[in-house]
């Protein structure tokens, strides 16, 4: 693991996304914004003292309806503000994926599906990372995909470079051992067709934030124009998540 993630018993890709240089010679700060692979799996006495310990207030679980249903959400422990803001909405099975295609403009075009279908959503989770006044946390089933999508926008409108971004894109690859396992303990009797399962290469991001470019002007500029966020909000997350 590296210094990012956090360590938790049944949590294997819970990170910090402080740290990062941002603009203005700024940087992102620590303890503020985390990203997750589920908080359903946070069942532990000892998993649920460390959330409590990093003062976490508001959650945004990015996942179906029924993939919560199925696999549980984050204990409602006092004062957690939740959200389940579904910005996904074509399912995929990811362990199904012909391995003769090209995993990473596969996965590339499901992100373009997710800012295509899911502006409302994205635009609720800018949302509410804007307006949180306390640490949060945002993920998906493994924080990857989902997750590393909404991180990725969030470090854009905070000036972080994409090199620093495909870098944290690429962190999940710490974990992947543990969500192959995880996936073999859920399906005894399966066979995992597709070899890339849980991986996550800068490969991916940087393609999924290239075709935002090219549809959009920008990264910046889809999430300016489709999504509607204004230079108001801009500002104010840049003045809650930064250092001055």
């Amino acid at each position: 693991m590296t210094t990012r993630h956090l360590v938790f018993d049944r949590l294997h890709n819970f990170r910090d996304l402080g740290g990062y240089p941002a603009i203005g010679g700024r940087t992102v700060r620590r303890g503020l914004l985390y990203r997750s692979d589920s908080l359903g799996k946070l069942t532990s006495p000892a998993d649920i003292a460390r959330l409590r310990d990093l003062r976490v207030r508001t959650v945004i679980d990015l996942r179906y309806p029924w993939e919560i249903e199925a696999k549980g959400r984050v204990p409602d422990l006092d004062g957690l503000d939740y959200h389940n803001l579904s910005i996904e909405h074509r399912p995929y099975d990811q362990a199904e994926i012909d391995p003769d295609l090209d995993p990473w403009r596969y996965l590339a075009d499901r992100f373009a599906e997710v800012a295509e279908d899911g502006v409302k959503e994205i635009r609720q989770v800018l949302d509410v990372i804007t307006a949180a006044d306390e640490p949060l946390v945002f993920h998906c089933a493994s924080g990857k995909d989902r997750t590393g999508l909404i991180a990725a926008l969030v470090l854009t409108l905070l000036g972080v470079c994409e090199d620093d971004i495909a870098a944290d894109f690429a962190l999940t690859e710490f974990a992947t051992p543990h969500f192959v396992a995880e996936w073999h303990a859920a399906h005894p009797g399966r066979t995992l067709r597709w070899p890339g399962y849980g991986r996550a290469p800068e490969t991916v991001i940087r393609l999924a934030l290239s075709d935002l470019a090219t549809r959009y002007g920008s990264v910046e500029g889809y999430i300016t124009g489709t999504l509607g966020v204004d230079r108001d909000q801009i500002a104010a997350l840049r003045a809650r998540l930064l250092t001055t």
